[in-house]
């Protein structure tokens, strides 16, 4: 591969960035609001003064719903004036403002001219004043599914909240009346009256957006990143952001589209593995409806588990996570399943090249009750049975899953959810190796209201990750299984203390189970049967926080977990010197307490808000991860094995520090943010040189023990509206080690450091019914070990490897394209058509560079590249009723 092709391919994506701007440049030169017209209404209902100024001028507006049902009338009386001068004097006492948008002219509600209603003292609240609470819950109107992260806002005042993942909310305001706006991403704004004399309970239903294309629905903050939320580090994302961008073989993945995040990078080639800030794959805790997943992929890690069908929201922590979350340090990912439609029924699903999907939701009871089942198949092994070779024929492929999920509401203050996840792959054919794995969770889960404050979700979790690796010739066979199994209680509750507290708290106990292996051989395969110990360990752990809103411009959020990772017996733990051999064995009963690690783990978050579009955040969080996968290879396996800390083995740990600054542009039509972040790390794992990780001598003998850091700056600019959006995203940054005994005891990377990461996305909507798309990703090639030297023995090649991570692979490239046609769409059906071609440009990225003897002379050694993906074009159909 030439060495400048990156080099020229970012000079081509520069020249269509200034293009871009040139052209941006003409339309600021064409622009609506100077083009002059004439004409006079009177006391013209605002929605229809605007229909006729456009059908004079030509010039179209777009607005929400709120303008759209406005009783405001307006007088216009103007003589060649321009559009500009008339909006002007026509809403210079009304709560609106206006901008352009491209060729439009875009009318949202302006909350500093917002008239107040009666309440004054709610923006300035007197001491002693007496106070009540407004709460409840925010759901779609559609389907009764609850909203995450919905606004409830106080118009006239700067109090706002957002409904929590239950779609629950509560707000303190003074005695008085107000006008409260409800606002969530694609849905119609709420707004309702109410007068506050008591504690009053107020559930709202949105309803969706009438014409997503037509309309530009941006007013609600929680369209956009808040600037006045000290979280940081935190992504949001529903299944609607995550439609139109192309993936290979058409296969919607949220895990995908994080992926083009900064901070986020892919593991390997189009697999649905990532690594977060530097850290490791398993330093990243995957949560479905709160139960952990073990291993998040299917057809080994082209794609996730999660079946997008089934999939309400994903919430994804980089830094700073709310101390709710804990035994992982580099992320969480949040996942919520779809609770189901309780108002009717309603069946949706798709077929792809490799996998056809079907989804079926609706009420038990209208109105209370509700069930979700979402089913996953790929129909790869049908195809093979056409073949004319019998061993093909006979070869098993395919993976499936199975989403289900129901809802009681059982009162005013109590709600019932179960849901479980089901999902296998198996890649066998006849009697040779066989491999499947697969994941089963399941979630009991109560939500209850003691009253208009306190909010308490209790939940009873179970999750089950194993394998079976097999191999069978003739009249022998020989397989090995490995498992991890948690049960899992959870109890987090919310209180809304007042109007600068909000405070969490709870606890969470899982029981860990891990079958490390077990080896079953029959026949004459020369293998003795035997199982690797079973360990046994408890995870407790207890919480609470508070965020404080001090005043207008301060918010800060304090709170401290405390972890403990007790291990339990039966079995033999080891003490191992500094050689990795064993020196002492010491054996324990069943139950019996080998060690208990105590963990303190503060984190901090402020956020200084210096205007409305502008803040500056900063955070500290400490974190410990008690268990751990062990892999030998950089992309996600499913035959990793995770152990958990031992006598031997320490809890890792990690301090990372925080700081960015926060932007809202262009109206908030455009969202810039930049983070930079340092992350210590102790007592990181990682492989004795010649290690073999699959051994039945104790683990820790091939195990070495050091600290890390982490370090780097993350950039994205995101436009959020009209028919152009998307986002570019920059991360630099740096990964390294030190452990004794690799590497001449000095910092080395880590296999997931990557210099330079650069992803840019954009997604254009060219009509009712066509969207197109493109990503084009780049990032410095992953850190390997080369051999730097062979030398030949009794006629065989022996290669030398020295530095630790010391070369690059190939720099990474690829450019993806797609398009979504709307085929059908009425009240009661829809379906569409979705095209992508993943690797547009055929670049030949490496997935592994292996070293060998050239064939015609041994003394002469080649380098041969892999590569998995050039030109992947794909087509799925997809449909709704």
């Amino acid at each position: 591969m030439k060495k400048y092709e990156p080099i020229r391919f970012l000079a081509i994506i520069a020249l269509l960035l200034l293009l871009l701007v040139f052209v941006q440049i003409e339309s600021y030169a064409q622009s609506p609001l100077g083009k002059k017209l004439s004409i006079s209404l009177k006391n013209e209902p605002l929605k229809s003064a605007l229909d006729k100024i456009s059908l004079t001028s030509g010039i179209k507006f777009t607005y929400n719903e709120q303008v759209a049902n406005s009783k405001i009338k307006i007088t216009v009386l103007a003589q060649d004036k321009s559009l500009n001068e008339i909006l002007n004097t026509a809403l210079a006492d009304q709560p609106f403002k206006f901008t352009e948008l491209g060729k439009e002219v875009y009318i949202k509600s302006d909350p500093a001219k917002e008239k107040k209603v009666l309440a004054d003292p709610a923006a300035n609240p007197a001491e002693g004043q007496e106070r009540h609470t407004i709460s409840g819950t925010i759901s779609s109107s559609k389907t009764g599914e609850t909203l995450i992260a919905a606004t409830i806002r106080v118009s006239g005042t700067k109090q706002a909240t957002l409904s929590n993942e239950y779609g629950f909310y509560s707000i303190l305001l003074p005695k008085g009346k107000y006008t409260i706006e409800v606002s969530a991403v694609g849905s119609q704004t709420n707004i309702q009256s109410v007068q506050v004399n008591k504690n009053l309970k107020l559930n709202i239903a949105l309803d969706d957006s009438a014409n997503e294309l037509e309309t530009v629905n941006i007013t609600s903050s929680s369209a956009r990143r808040a600037i006045d939320n000290p979280q940081m580090g935190m992504e949001r994302l529903t299944v609607s952001e995550t439609k139109t961008i192309p993936v290979i073989l058409g296969e919607r993945d949220i895990i995908k589209t994080l992926q083009l995040l900064p901070g986020v990078k892919a593991s390997s080639e189009g697999t649905s593995g990532f690594f977060v800030r530097g850290g490791s794959a398993d330093q990243n805790m995957i949560l479905l409806d709160e139960a952990p997943v073990y291993n998040a992929s299917h057809l080994l890690g082209f794609f996730s588990t999660f079946n997008s069908d089934a999939i309400k929201n994903v919430t994804l922590y980089k830094s700073g996570m709310p101390a709710q979350y804990g035994g992982r340090l580099s992320s969480v990912m949040d996942i919520k399943m779809n609770d189901g439609n309780n108002q009717k029924v309603s069946v949706s699903g798709g077929v792809g090249m490799i996998a056809a999907r079907l989804n079926v939701e609706g009420p038990i009871q209208k109105g209370k009750s509700s069930f979700l089942i979402s089913a996953r198949r790929t129909y790869l092994d049908p195809f093979l049975k056409l073949s004319s070779d019998t061993s093909v024929k006979k070869i098993k492929l395919y993976f499936y899953d199975v989403n289900a999920k129901a809802n009681y509401i059982l009162g005013d203050k109590d709600r019932l959810f179960i849901s479980g996840y089901l999902g296998r792959d198996v890649l066998r054919s006849d009697k040779l190796t066989g491999l499947d794995w697969g994941n089963v969770t399941s979630t009991l889960r109560w939500n209850h209201v003691f009253n208009s404050k306190l909010f308490s979700n209790t939940s009873l979790i179970f999750s089950n990750y194993d394998y079976t690796i097999q191999s069978t010739e003739e009249q022998n066979s020989l397989s090995l299984f490995s498992q991890i199994r948690d049960w899992n209680f959870k109890e987090d509750i919310q209180w809304f203390a007042n109007e600068k507290n909000t405070v969490s708290f709870g606890v969470n106990a899982i029981y860990h189970t891990i079958k490390p292996g077990e080896v079953r051989a029959d026949g004459n395969t020369g293998f003795i049967p035997q199982d690797l110990q079973k360990r046994y360990s408890l995870e407790n752990a207890a919480y609470v926080s508070n965020t404080w809103k001090a005043n207008d411009l301060f918010s800060l959020t304090y709170g401290l977990r405390l972890s403990a990772f007790s291990i339990l017996g039966s079995g033999d733990y080891y003490d191992v010197n500094s050689a990795g051999q064993v020196t002492g064995t010491t054996s324990y009963k069943k139950g019996e307490i080998v060690k208990t690690y105590f963990n303190l783990e503060p984190r901090i978050a402020a956020a200084l808000q210096f205007n409305e579009s502008t803040s500056i955040k900063a955070s500290y969080v400490r974190n410990a991860q008690n268990l751990h996968l062990i892999s030998n290879s950089n992309s996600i396996s499913p035959t990793d094995r995770w152990l958990a800390s031992t006598n031997i083995i320490k809890p890792e740990i990690s301090d990372q520090v925080s700081l960015g600054y926060y932007k809202n542009l262009a109206d908030n039509a455009y969202e810039f943010t930049s983070e930079v972040y340092y992350k210590d790390l102790k007592n990181q794992i990682d492989y004795r040189d010649g290690a073999d990780i699959y051994t039945n001598r104790p683990i820790e003998t091939q195990l070495l023990y050091g600290k890390g850091r982490a370090y780097g700056i993350e950039m994205l600019l995101k436009k959020k509206t009209g028919r152009l959006t998307g986002w570019i995203g920059y991360t630099l940054s740096k990964s390294e080690r030190q452990v004794d005994g690799i590497n001449n005891n000095q910092w080395y990377n880590t296999r997931q450091d990557r210099t330079h990461d650069i992803s840019i996305v954009g997604m254009y909507a060219l009509n009712d019914k066509w969207s197109l798309s493109a990503n084009w990703v780049f990032s410095t090639g992953s850190a390997v070990t080369f051999p730097n030297a062979k030398y030949r023995l009794l006629g065989e090649s022996y290669f030398y490897f020295s530095e630790r991570n010391g070369e690059r692979m190939p720099s990474y490239h690829r450019l993806d394209l797609g398009a979504t046609r709307i085929l059908k769409k009425t009240k009661t059906y829809s379906s569409e058509l979705s095209m992508s071609l993943y690797n547009a440009y055929g670049r030949s990225n490496a997935y592994g560079i292996q070293f060998r003897d050239n064939p015609y002379d041994a003394n002469r050694t080649e380098a041969v590249q892999t590569s998995l993906f050039r030109f992947v074009p794909s087509i799925s159909y997809d449909f709704k009723f």
